[in-house]
């Protein structure tokens, strides 16, 4: 298995580029699928999630294409199957959108229960909640999911929790139905617009993709598009707070500011220099940086997918952080490992309570999940020492050429192939 190795202490200077987004790349691959055509998908992200769900599709008949590095040619005019095993899906969450896409265009799914990163609870009743409603019967048999459904009608569905995963799951079997499906307490995040968006350039008409009602009026067929995918905001902000921990001095490009406002103005709170272009931000920062607390709420509250690396900020800070996690139960067990850094760091059920240390010195720690990768990278830029983190695997599913990245930056850090 793989290690990176960090020897820290060095301050980051110059320009990164933000590639695709992970959260959009996993939605709009599958929703391709759903046109019996050709996808063009650009700014796709060189990351491990994105490679196992091109081959899931290519084992259901679906025809996968590099152009070059970053864009991907997609042909699914031959599937010739609508079941996804648990080989096939085990390591991802994202694969609940194959439910969506092969229900809405074949009308019958069995997807095998998602896996992906365990920090709590993900339950997907809102999911089958709104394909129920559109008029499918859902089924749980020996850890498959299977839908089927003679016809799908439009119907009014109301999300019980503005979930991100189960607003474009319904919105991708609506697509089809038969009327008009409206999505109230819908998801609003970035990369739910996103997959809006490409739905309507290959002929949906889906409208009001971030706010909290989506209407979606179904059509017959959907057809082939090029399209490409927004900015991450998550490695974004990973880059921009890892500037922050090393006191650097570092222009993140190729991001949409307004999707890093709730970051911004954290980072600006504690000290840090923000200046936004139309299409980058400049982090300049002077440590130690002072405290501040921070409650993760959906978007456009702090992201829960940045709490981790706000955390690792926070333990080198003046005073003490709190920081709630509002969407997870279960987000804070790569706080051991930060612990094992000389982190003060205490846990109350969903409450972290931060004490600033002047100093993080290097040990081995493992990598707990994909964001708790990306923390204990940032605490192994400040420490002082190597710090050796196992799991890479895990950083690997969003985060591509992150070693290339940070060394750019000015950052020591290497590969060590397992």
């Amino acid at each position: 298995m793989d290690k990176l190795i960090i020897t820290g202490q060095k301050r980051l200077h110059g320009e990164v580029a933000i590639s695709g987004a992970k959260n959009a790349a996993v939605a709009i691959i599958l929703a391709a699928i759903m046109a019996n055509d050709v996808c063009i998908i650009e700014n796709l992200p060189h990351i491990e999630d994105v490679e196992c769900l091109i081959e899931t599709i290519t084992n259901m008949g679906v025809k996968c294409d590099y152009i070059d590095k970053y864009t991907l040619r997609i042909d699914s005019r031959n599937i010739t199957n609508s079941s996804a095993t648990y080989e096939a899906v085990k390591k991802m969450r994202a694969s609940y959108y194959l439910l969506g896409a092969l229900l809405g265009r074949f009308k019958k799914a069995e997807v095998s229960l998602p896996g992906g990163c365990d920090f709590g609870s993900r339950p997907i009743d809102q999911h089958i909640k709104g394909f129920e409603a559109l008029g499918a019967t859902v089924s749980i048999e020996q850890g498959m999911i299977i839908a089927n459904a003679d016809k799908l009608v439009g119907a009014t569905v109301y999300l019980d929790a503005a979930s991100v995963g189960a607003t474009i799951n319904i919105m991708f079997a609506a697509v089809f139905a038969k009327g008009t499906t409206i999505i109230d307490n819908a998801a609003k995040e970035p990369h739910v617009v996103d997959t809006a968006n490409f739905l309507n350039s290959m002929g949906a008409i889906v409208k009001g993709a971030g706010t909290d009602v989506i209407r979606i009026t179904g059509v017959e067929k959907l057809h082939g598009s090029t399209y490409m995918i927004i900015p991450d905001q998550i490695e974004a902000g990973t880059y921009m707070i890892a500037a922050a921990i090393t006191g650097g001095d570092v222009r993140v490009n190729n991001i949409i500011p307004k999707h890093m406002e709730s970051l911004s103005a954290k980072l600006a709170e504690m000290g840090v220099e923000i200046v936004e272009g139309d299409d980058f931000i400049n982090v300049k920062a002077n440590i130690p940086l002072k405290s501040v607390n921070v409650k993760t709420m959906v978007y456009p509250g702090f992201p829960t997918d940045l709490q981790p690396q706000m955390v690792a900020l926070l333990s080198t800070c003046k005073g003490v952080g709190l920081v709630t996690e509002n969407i997870f139960d279960n987000r804070f067990q790569y706080v051991n490992e930060l612990n094992r850094l000389g982190a003060l760091i205490v846990v109350e059920d969903r409450l972290a309570v931060i004490e600033g240390v002047t100093e993080l010195s290097g040990a081995e720690v493992m990598a707990t999940d994909l964001r708790a990768g990306a923390a204990l990278i940032i605490a192994g830029l400040i420490a002082k020492g190597k710090v050796t983190i196992g799991n890479v695997k895990y950083i690997d599913r969003g985060y591509g050429y992150i070693e290339e990245k940070l060394r750019a930056l000015g950052a020591d850090i290497e590969r060590i192939k397992g």
